[in-house]
Formats: C-alpha cells, structure tokens, sequence
C-alpha cells in the first residue's frame, strides 16, 4: 500500500453510483437513532436479506449491534437534505422529519421509495465497519425515483454527467 492508496479508494469509490439510505431503529428505552448509507444491498431471496454497512465510530453504532429490529429507507431526491443531517454527527436527526411509530416503537419515514422493514439476522464486524444483515418482514414501494449518489453528490437518474 502507498501513500495514495486511502485517498485513490476513496476517490474510486465516489465514482461508484449507488442509492442512498436512512436506516432507523429504536434502542430498549424506545430512543430513536438512525444514519444515512449509500453501502446497501440484497443479498438472499430466500430468505430475504439486505446488508447495510455502519461506521464502528458511529454514535448509533452500539444501538444497531445489539437491536433487534431496524428499518431502511430508500429516500427520493426529495431527502436529500435529510440524508445528510442523517449522516451528520449531533444533528437534531428526527426533528420536523416526517417519522412516525411503527408497531415496535421504530421511527418510519412518510415518504420514501422503499421502505423495508427487518429484524436483525447477524451483524458482522468489517474493518472499520460493521455489517447488519437484516431479514426483511414488511415491503412497502412506491412510484417515487430514487436519489442517486455519486461524485459525493446527489443526483437524479439520468442526470449523472
């Protein structure tokens, strides 16, 4: 490894297109904690699994390891305002946001063009990550596009030159 090599990875993968996430949970005293991920992605029809990648700095970090639940949220361009409070550090997450309860006292999001609801399958420690493998329960899609970052920007689809 050189000297180059964090920054040309980091630089390698901005240039790799992918949705973005707001994934929610809520710890045992019914707190609401989330982040924003744009690592995600199907990994088993049968069952069926997703994987979200959470940086083992996080603050939530240690509410995702242990939670029993937790709930992704494919956000329209619409978010992308939220996307980034998710992903910042002390911000006022949930504040004016458009979440409500879900049966378990987990915070959904109103509008979003997919939302899964999973329970917690495995969490797997990935260098200076963590995995969370969920098993996906309840589907919900709607006709909505959805954001699109890339170059460490948001962007519709079809306008990514």
């Amino acid at each position: 490894m050189t000297d180059q090599t964090p920054r040309l990875f980091r630089e390698a993968m901005a240039l790799f297109p992918s949705g973005v996430t707001i994934v929610t949970t809520a710890d045992g005293d019914g707190r609401w904690w989330g982040f924003t991920a744009s690592s995600f992605c199907s990994v088993s029809m049968d069952p069926p699994l997703v994987l979200v990648c959470l940086a083992a700095t996080a603050e939530c970090h240690p509410v995702f390891e242990t939670a029993e639940r937790f709930i992704v949220h494919v956000v329209p361009p619409e978010h992308a305002g939220l996307a980034v409070r998710f992903a910042t550090r002390g911000a006022d997450k949930f504040a004016d946001a458009g979440f409500q309860s879900d049966e378990h006292g987990l915070p959904v999001l109103d509008r979003a063009c997919v939302t899964l609801s999973c329970v917690t399958h495995a969490v797997q420690p990935a260098g200076d990550h963590s995995i969370l493998l969920g098993r996906v329960g309840r589907v919900s899609v709607n006709d909505d596009p959805p954001a699109l970052y890339f170059r460490r920007r948001f962007h519709l689809i079809g306008d990514v030159a």
